[in-house]
């Protein structure tokens, strides 16, 4: 809801009754309004005048930016070389990403990447043991024992709103949460149980609790024999490896903790286990994610209520096929630049996390251009130097930023797209919402710049390439597209802002696997894929870097597409950042050890670099363990971000998971010196 005077939007309110907030609102959304007549805002299409990064541009218009972007498109598939344009995109659902995908799939190119999340894997995990094309949905508000395996619940995992509001609701309900984390976060400060667990072991302390489950009669029989396949197998080798005297050494953990968790667990009537370190924006290995779905499974909480819910893909924005002509067909058979649905990766829809090393290390073809929308991996994505690099190694790249970030400052041209608040686009379903909706944004003023719908831009720009291009963009503009994808939603959208299958029910048990089994998998023999713990060997040697640095995050810190706005910086801690000095959270007993003093300049090194940092003296997090936010450290052109604190990307990179070729680092190996 935005309040209006006159023609200016004045304040920013929750949507009431809206199943995901009903009414509140997070910092980020009340801050909005600084988005909206920000100072960052790029206000028109823009051609780079000098080195890229150097900020120096000259303004274009937009017909003559289309031209070039169709000009440089169009000799590119003229080569036989289409499959070299690259389109990364910040969402994979919703009638913009599914335009770009159309665009690319007609002009002739493979390699369409979205930013990775939490949420890739958890797809990944019901593609495995259920079967189904599906995102996990969680009902957290029927739920009466929550087990958090490191998700930030009020650090903004899911919707941050969401969450606030079920935290309140199991206070009341009497509802039990136990987090699981090496760090107090306030998630673990807000729980009514904090387990400090060894770091990226997770998933052996969920098999410590599958083991307690089975070994104790605690598992829901009728699920388990009637519904399930490989159980024996797998039960097999849960006995045989997960003691709790072994996990317990494993993670730290005592063993009769693990015993009590396990049992509570059982005994609860609507036990819920998740899982998705911080707010969820990294993707975290698939054995994890599978080994904390098995505890779900054994106490039969699969499409339950209180459990987890297989809500199914929002697949509305599809369009007939259109015919490919002899160029589209020979660019979409070449292999993607990052291995997605290879022969080694054949689950994983993209892998954004190797698209650098793909641009660097040629091998089949050299990327030749790059679209960006609705995306800043230049800043999120690990070992952001090396992707900054690869960047610069791209002929030709094109940026469809609102703001000037990271991305766009590596631009060629920018062709800015509306803010939220001057748009119609479709929101699919939140993560982790346990039923399918779709929201759409409306318009609320006027566009105040020459920018323009990033849809229309694509619509446009596939009108200039004509042919089998434009003939596949039939629609007059964005809006008649968005209007005739969503059908009868429509005017239930403009009315209401959201559509909700309010009929939805999960699948029974009967019918909710199609896997080849028909059952749940806890052992796939088609994908060869167990459950188990195998530890990640993060990158650095213990000798050199011999303590562990993580990243956690803060609701008061956006760390995805764009930065925060000058409200929301305004309320960070000072033991978050003082000035431009950013503080990481090291342990009393660590600090000692090093000689650092609370408060004082130290030096953070990292095998991907190094950093000036400051110490805070923190209990709450395990010695040798130092924790550092998410969201700080921009150099973009912004006079209330840039310089203040470290990127915590430029001190990690990606660990490749063997099984799905996501990123599944949790963190990486340091050292801190005074400075």
């Amino acid at each position: 809801m935005v309040r209006m005077v006159g023609d200016r939007a004045v304040k920013i309110e929750g949507l009431e009754g809206h199943p995901v907030n009903d009414g509140g609102v997070c910092v980020l959304g009340l801050s909005g309004l600084q988005l909206l007549y920000g100072h960052t805002r790029v206000k028109r299409p823009l051609k780079r005048s000098g080195k890229r990064g150097e900020g120096h541009w000259k303004t274009i218009s937009w017909e003559e930016a289309l031209t070039e972007v169709a000009k440089k498109l169009g000799q590119l598939r003229d080569g036989n070389q289409s499959h070299t344009v690259a389109c990364i995109t910040g969402n994979k659902y919703g009638t913009v990403p599914a335009l770009f995908k159309r665009f690319k799939t007609v002009y002739g190119s493979p390699n369409v990447m979205t930013t990775p999340s939490i949420s890739d894997t958890l797809e990944m995990t019901l593609r495995v043991m259920h079967g189904v094309e599906a995102q996990a949905g969680y009902d957290i508000e029927n739920a009466d024992y929550i087990l958090s395996f490191g998700s930030g619940l009020i650090e903004g995992w899911g919707s941050p709103v969401r969450m606030f509001r079920a935290n309140s609701a199991w206070r009341d309900s009497g509802a039990k949460v136990v987090q699981i984390e090496s760090r107090l976060s306030n998630t673990a400060a807000k729980s009514d149980q904090w387990i400090p667990i060894n770091p990226g072991t997770e998933a052996a302390l969920a098999m410590g609790i599958a083991h307690v489950l089975i070994k104790e009669f605690l598992v829901n029989s009728d699920f388990v024999e009637n519904y399930t396949e490989g159980y024996a197998g797998w039960k097999k080798m849960v006995l045989d490896d997960y003691a709790p005297e072994k996990v317990a050494s494993i993670t730290g953990i005592d063993k009769m903790v693990i015993v009590k968790i396990a049992r509570e667990f059982a005994g609860a009537e609507k036990p819920l286990a998740l899982c998705g370190r911080g707010n969820g924006e990294t993707p975290g290995g698939l054995a994890e994610a599978m080994a904390v779905h098995t505890v779900n499974a054994l106490v039969g909480n699969i499409n339950q209520e209180g459990g987890v819910i297989a809500v199914p893909i929002p697949e509305y924005a599809e369009w007939p096929e259109t015919g490919l002509d002899s160029a589209a067909q020979s660019g979409m058979a070449k292999a993607r630049v990052d291995g997605a649905g290879s022969d080694a990766f054949p689950m994983a829809a993209s892998l954004l996390n190797r698209f650098a090393a793909g641009v660097m290390d040629v091998k089949d073809y050299p990327v030749n251009a790059l679209l960006v929308s609705d995306a800043n991996p230049v800043y999120s994505t690990p070992d952001a130097r090396a992707f900054k690099k690869a960047v610069e190694k791209i002929p030709f790249v094109v940026s469809f930023a609102s703001y000037m970030d990271e991305t766009a400052m590596q631009a060629d041209l920018i062709l800015p797209n509306h803010v939220y608040l001057e748009r119609y686009e479709d929101i699919p379903v939140a993560a982790g919402l346990h039923k399918p909706m779709v929201g759409m944004t409306q318009p609320v003023v006027f566009p105040l710049h020459d920018t323009r719908h990033v849809g229309d831009v694509i619509i446009g720009l596939a009108g200039a390439m004509g042919g089998s291009i434009g003939e596949a963009f039939p629609w007059e503009s964005y809006e008649a597209c968005l209007e005739e994808v969503l059908g009868e939603k429509w005017d239930i959208l403009n009315e209401d802002g959201l559509w909700q299958d309010e009929a939805f029910q999960p699948a029974g048990w009967g019918e909710a696997f199609e896997t080849a089994s028909g059952k749940f998998e806890f052992m796939n023999p088609t994908m060869d894929l167990t459950p188990s713990f195998v530890p990640l060997s993060l990158e650095g040697n213990a000798a050199t870097f011999p303590l562990l640095l993580m990243p956690y995050d803060s609701m008061r810190l956006a760390s995805g597409s764009i930065s925060d706005p000058p409200f929301v910086i305004k309320a960070v801690e000072d033991t978050i950042l003082q000035g431009k000095d950013i503080f990481v959270e090291v342990n009393p007993a660590t600090a000692k050890s090093l000689g650092l003093a609370d408060g004082k300049p130290a030096k953070l090194s990292t095998p991907k670099g190094e950093a000036r940092v400051r110490v805070h003296h923190y209990d709450g997090i395990m010695p040798g363990v130092v924790a550092i936010p998410r969201g700080l450290g921009h150099t973009a052109d912004d006079r209330y971000m840039a310089g203040k604190g470290v990127n915590f990307n430029e001190l990690i990179g990606p660990m490749e998971d063997s099984a799905s070729g996501l990123d599944a680092a949790w963190g990486v190996r340091a050292k801190l010196a005074k400075a």
